[in-house]
């Protein structure tokens, strides 16, 4: 748990108003592009082009790229589509003997009970005191942990790990010890670095809404635990938690073939400065579509400023730097205007363009350096926590394992994303070793995900992301209803499920287009199954490419899992382990965030039972899987 400052409501709309009249004092509107402009029809290889010029020359593409890969085949489409079938229990539990299906009915039964959900802790406290640890600890091998937990260590899971990838179903590896971040003398220290910036600047009012957290990040141990985010002792803790995961991703490598190991940020750095790294990351983005805010309803990756207007604008507001100059340089004869991507450069070289880094300070009626609360020692904090992400990517390479970074809340994630970014960028080129994850339960995961792969596009490295629905959403709308911003999420289960679909749909037609990106369908949900698989077919992805993965977690959804892998599709088990004691944290929050699929798990339920009886009519009942 960390203090924050606590920001007013209208705070941004504030902020927005003075800023709107400090840029209008100073001509902006004369000196900004709107899509009227004159303009380069095509530079840099067509980037410059209308938003209706690309996504017509996408979908062209397209047509062109699923006819080549029906070609590819030498057959007919119809020869080429690949159906599951997900009601067939038998085959679906195949791995499992009755023991492992009457306790997965016992868990999915007792999960779907709000009061033991809300309850967990206490209960699990109560039963620790009752029947002592090493009993409790049975127990819940017995029953919790042993459904949703592998083991308690990188041995005792690999009979698990091998188990599933005889029957087709591969292992992301996750070491799912988490700590407990909540207490209050720890915090005091943790907060302490940040209570005496500034207030009032406009970088406050430029941030996401989301980051306008109030004075901490939870009021009790239960908020936090839920948040999963590693609680910052020092820079040894964090090498601690790199060595932690490097036996992960060996871990990974020797038990299982093209496996993935799971790694979270906020053990390698220091979650504070993540978080006011964050700001600085939004604040900038902020700048730039204000600046581009003539252009109206163009996506976030279509607005565009012409460099020389902004030069004389940003002269006109008091900056001293030469931006036209310094984007003519990086970019060359296609430097006639600057989009977002090419903005956010000015960050990747920010120890060399400190003069540009500038973002107004409408209290002050001036622009201020947008660093200017940034230490030398906080940029060697976020150096050291890319080179512990970089020892992990090496040594993932290495070991032939690709590595999650996972995500985690809003206000760490513009700083997780970015520090992923980079080492994709490294680790990436020929071929996807660096997953990001994209959650679309926010509003803003469209934007998100196609900013990405377009500079994946642009800088020739392979796009990988692993889409979520999302892990933290009761967290996030407490915040936002309580500190008065505006829900970072989409507001029901339905339009979630649209985004889904639509980032879905935006990486399966890269995928079609040039078969250097790559996406992880991490979803319980099997409507979205059917519907990539469906999309798969009608652009001629075919399973044995490897590009189109799918991933549930461990104890959940088998009836998804095993028939995909048993088709042939490349299908993967999250597989938590730890030491019973400490994944219990893991335990109770897999329990809050699964609260609603668990009560809604009737069709799993149902295909339990129906295997159970099948098995007790055919006098399969003591059947042990064979492998």
């Amino acid at each position: 748990m960390f203090c924050l400052k606590t920001v007013k409501a209208h705070t941004w709309v504030n902020a927005e108003i003075l800023l709107k009249r400090l840029l209008s004092n100073r001509r902006l509107r004369s000196t900004v592009t709107s899509s009227s402009t004159t303009r380069p029809e095509k530079t840099d290889h067509g980037r410059n082009r209308s938003g209706a010029q690309r996504a017509s020359a996408r979908l062209q593409s397209l047509g062109k790229s699923g006819r080549a890969g029906r070609d590819r085949t030498n057959s007919s489409s119809a020869a080429n589509e690949i159906s599951v079938d997900f009601e067939q229990s038998k085959e679906a539990y195949r791995s499992k003997d009755s023991l492992e299906l009457l306790r997965s009915l016992v868990v999915f039964k007792l999960c779907s009970y709000d009061f033991l959900v809300d309850k967990n802790e206490e209960i699990m406290d109560l039963g620790k005191t009752i029947l002592g640890q090493k009993v409790f600890d049975q127990l819940m091998k017995m029953t919790f942990y042993g459904q949703f937990v592998a083991g308690e260590d990188h041995i005792s899971i690999k009979p698990l790990i091998q188990k599933n990838q005889a029957f087709g179903v591969g292992s992301v590896l996750d070491y799912s010890v988490e700590e407990d971040i909540s207490q209050k003398e720890e915090n005091q220290k943790e907060s302490s670095s940040v209570s005496a910036e500034g207030k009032g600047s406009l970088g406050e009012g430029y941030r996401e809404k989301n980051y306008e957290a109030g004075k901490q990040l939870g009021d009790s141990q239960r908020e936090v635990i839920g948040t999963c985010t590693y609680f910052y002792a020092d820079e040894a803790k964090c090498d601690q938690h790199m060595e932690t995961f490097m036996k992960c991703i060996k871990a990974s490598g020797g038990s299982s073939i093209d496996g993935f190991s799971a790694i979270k940020m906020t053990a390698l750095g220091r979650p504070q400065l993540l978080l006011r790294f964050s700001e600085v990351l939004v604040k900038w983005q902020r700048f730039f579509t204000f600046l581009a805010s003539q252009q109206d309803g163009m996506e976030a990756s279509e607005q565009r400023l012409e460099l020389t207007q902004l030069q004389e604008l940003m002269i006109k507001l008091g900056a001293e730097g030469d931006f036209h100059g310094w984007f003519t340089r990086k970019k060359g004869e296609s430097a006639g205007c600057i989009d977002i991507l090419d903005w956010n450069s000015l960050i990747d070289d920010r120890a060399n363009t400190s003069d540009l880094l500038l973002a107004p300070n409408v209290k002050l009626d001036k622009l201020e350096p947008l660093l200017k609360n940034f230490t030398i020692e906080d940029e060697n904090q976020i150096k050291r926590t890319l080179e512990r992400l970089d020892v992990l990517a090496k040594c993932a390479l290495e070991n032939g394992v690709r590595l999650m970074v996972d995500a985690e809340q809003t206000y760490f994630q513009p700083a997780i994303s970015k520090l992923t970014l980079d080492s994709q960028r490294i680790y990436n080129r020929e071929k996807p070793v660096v997953f990001n994850t994209y959650q679309c339960y926010l509003k803003e995961a469209y934007k998100n995900v196609t900013m990405d792969v377009e500079l994946s596009r642009r800088e020739g490295w392979c796009f990988a992301a692993k889409l979520v629905r999302g892990a933290y959403m009761y967290q996030e709308r407490e915040r936002a209803k309580e500190f008065r911003y505006e829900d970072p999420i989409n507001p029901n289960y339905e339009s979630t499920s649209t985004m889904y679909h639509r980032c879905l749909d935006f990486v399966l037609d890269e995928i079609a287009l040039n078969r250097k990106a790559n996406v992880m369908v991490a979803s319980h949900n099997e409507d979205t199954i059917k519907y990539t698989l469906k999309r798969m077919n009608e652009l001629g992805l075919l399973p044995a490419e490897n590009k189109v993965f799918f991933g549930q977690l461990l104890g959940m959804c088998d009836q998804i899992s095993f028939p995909l892998g048993q088709a042939g599709f490349p299908v993967y088990k999250y597989v938590p382990y730890g030491p019973v004691s400490e994944v219990m944290p893991y335990l109770s929050r897999r329990a809050q965030e699964n609260r609603g699929f668990m009560k809604g798990a009737q069709k799993e339920r149902e295909l339990l039972w129906k295997e159970l009886k099948r098995r007790l009519v055919s006098g399969e009942l003591l059947y042990r899987p064979v492998y």
